[in-house]
């Protein structure tokens, strides 16, 4: 069982979150009912990809107020921050708009259009 984050952990989690997502909880709902949406990513085993899961939660935490957010809200927003960084940091050369590396990090709340 994984030890209890720490306030400290929390706000630094909290603002990396806020700083990367930068999609809004519509523009993401909305994201991810395309099919360039679900074509991207790892089936997660039920025929969903976890990016596709991910946005979804991502929505719920865009949703709540801070005061509100849980300890597996926390630990999703920690998730999502690590792949964002290490996702933009793959970026493939050219134009990469209508890419699977785009398509992905849209799942996961970030578009690269909006750095």
């Amino acid at each position: 069982m994984s030890k209890a984050l720490e306030d400290k952990d929390k706000k630094e989690i909290y603002d990396e979150f806020k700083s990367l997502v930068n999609m809004p909880a519509s523009s993401l709902e909305k994201w991810l009912k395309t099919d360039e949406s679900k074509e991207v990513g790892f089936d997660s085993g039920d025929g969903e990809s976890v990016g596709h899961k991910s946005g979804e939660k991502i929505i719920d935490i865009l949703h709540k107020k801070k005061a509100d957010l849980s300890e597996a809200d926390y630990k999703h927003m920690q998730k999502v921050v690590g792949y964002i960084k290490r996702h933009k940091a793959q970026k493939p050369s050219g134009d990469v708009e209508s890419t699977p590396w785009n398509y992905s990090l849209k799942n996961w709340g970030y578009d690269y259009s909006k750095k």
